[in-house]
């Protein structure tokens, strides 16, 4: 898209965001599906980097 005219100025710039609203974020793990998922995932997460390091020890 081309716009047509002169060129204008940069907006102002933004007020930073709050550093006290920015740390307010957390987790929510209140159900057990909720617990079991992220649980597992973790434990998936560190398997699949066990076994692909075996197979990279084990084809080299």
């Amino acid at each position: 898209m081309v716009r047509e005219g002169p060129a204008q100025p940069a907006p102002p710039p933004k007020e930073p965001y709050p550093a006290d609203k920015a740390r307010g974020a957390e987790v929510i793990l209140n159900t057990p599906l909720r617990k079991w998922t992220f649980f597992g995932g973790l434990i998936g997460a560190i398997l699949l980097v066990l076994a692909l390091s075996l197979v990279r020890l084990g084809s080299g």
